[in-house]
């Protein structure tokens, strides 16, 4: 009897043994992210879902703080030696990251180095367009996409005496806020992420250049070009319907969401990933639609750009890593994650078949709107003012417009002074930029 015992012992031993070495034998992925709440929970359950999917790979999802945080962190790490896998980085960091040489590694090659099928033509050009080399290889993977929406609040439009439809123009917008603030609305329009808005979208929608070389696309010697008579113009707009009470000025990221779902303000631009704080708060009927355009601009409108972020994987890893970071990847893009992920969380799904599976499911007929963000990134065929903008150390770049604007918001410049300087400003974080990644 003891010794089977001893026997028994030793082959729960052996088995222990024997799992402890599959769980060893599993491939860890380190994914570096920087969302918080329900989009982190949501960007959890991918993880999970590929984890319970196949037992090879395992990928850790790790918060790492806001964007600037984590992609300061995971640059860190590399030069140390202990990078994560993959780092969800947001777009105006696309060119930083580019620079940052043998630090990372293009999708296209991981994709191709481990025969997973992976096909460029299958995502929405504006979305591939801005992740992209000149030749068309995929430098980081799409995942949080958005757009910038123009909402309303139809019962303010209702009161003010107007038909609930939104302005397709700016001068539909001057004329609607006149009446809004008639009928004693105390914020007439306001606007999330300013620059976003009105210099970066603003410029793809009309198809009229942010700066030179394709937007910075075509190489670090750019230059900034949004002082051009038109951008002159529509922020001299801006300025004059802040003065006169048609337009107030939130704040430099997310601050106008609270101030349209509050019913505070009747217009207001931000982002589709808007929608779901939207939906939860607003005790009004709202919509959501194209951005206005001038529309004695030609071409206009063209279509607008995305915002959000993508996925780049690092360098100096294994083969045997990098082949299970590109079989994430290949989860992420089937149409049916991609769903998932885009009715849960308002961004945009990131393929054309994903975006038809969600049609087809009736998505969209149940909640409607959810499709025009889709509808405006793919309004026409992107061009080189359209497809995105690649500049060096744009964080910075983008706090000099915001200052530049706020002036111009606040009366303390006129437009033109304002966007001569924030050019000038900028070209000088670009010429430091090209000296540091010659």
């Amino acid at each position: 009897m003891k010794m089977g015992m001893k026997t028994l012992a030793s082959v729960l031993l052996a088995a222990g043994l024997l799992q402890a070495t599959a769980a060893v034998a599993q491939t860890e992925i380190q994914w570096w992210h920087s969302m918080g709440g329900a989009l982190g929970e949501a960007l959890n359950g991918l993880a999970t879902k590929f984890n319970d999917s196949q037992k090879e790979y395992k990928v850790v999802a790790v918060y790492k703080g806001q964007y600037p945080e984590s992609m300061t962190a995971a640059i860190a790490a590399f030069r140390a030696g202990n990078a994560p896998h993959l780092l969800q980085v947001f777009e105006v960091g696309t060119a930083t990251m580019m620079a940052a040489k043998g630090a990372i590694v293009p999708v296209a090659t991981v994709m191709a180095d481990a025969k997973e099928p992976f096909d460029p033509k299958a995502y929405l050009p504006t979305v591939t367009g801005y992740y992209s080399d000149l030749k068309g290889n995929m430098l980081s993977f799409p995942f949080n996409s958005s757009t910038v929406m123009f909402y309303i609040n139809k019962d303010a439009f209702k009161k003010a005496g107007l038909d609930p439809v939104a302005p397709k123009t700016w001068k539909e917008v001057l004329v609607a806020a006149e009446k809004l603030k008639a009928s004693g609305q105390s914020c007439v329009y306001t606007t999330s992420w300013p620059s976003w808005m009105h210099i970066e979208n603003f410029s793809a929608w009309h198809n009229v250049p942010i700066g030179t070389k394709q937007n910075g696309m075509g190489g670090f010697d750019t230059e900034f070009t949004f002082n051009s008579p038109l951008h002159v113009r529509h922020i001299a707009m801006l300025g004059d319907m802040a003065k006169k009470g048609l337009f107030t000025y939130a704040g430099r990221t997310n601050q106008g969401d609270a101030k349209f779902s509050s019913g505070e303000c009747a217009m207001f631009s931000g982002s589709a990933g808007a929608q779901a704080g939207i939906k939860k708060t607003a005790k009004f009927e709202w919509s959501i639609n194209f951005i206005p355009y001038h529309d004695d601009v030609k071409d206009a409108p063209q279509n607008s750009i995305i915002g959000g972020a993508s996925v780049w994987v690092m360098g100096g890893k294994k083969p045997a890593e990098y082949k299970g970071v590109a079989k994430f990847l290949a989860f992420l893009s089937r149409p049916e994650i991609q769903m998932e992920w885009h009715t849960t969380t308002g961004y945009v799904p990131i393929t054309q078949a994903s975006y038809d599976l969600t049609r087809q499911s009736g998505f969209y007929d149940k909640n409607p709107g959810a499709d025009m963000p889709v509808k405006q990134l793919t309004n026409k065929l992107p061009t080189a003012n359209s497809k995105g903008l690649r500049f060096g150390n744009y964080v910075q770049g983008r706090e000099v417009i915001e200052e530049e604007l706020e002036a111009v918001f606040a009366g303390t410049k006129d437009a033109k002074t304002a966007l001569n300087d924030a050019v000038k400003r900028g070209n000088e974080i670009l010429r430091k930029f090209q000296a540091a990644n010659k």
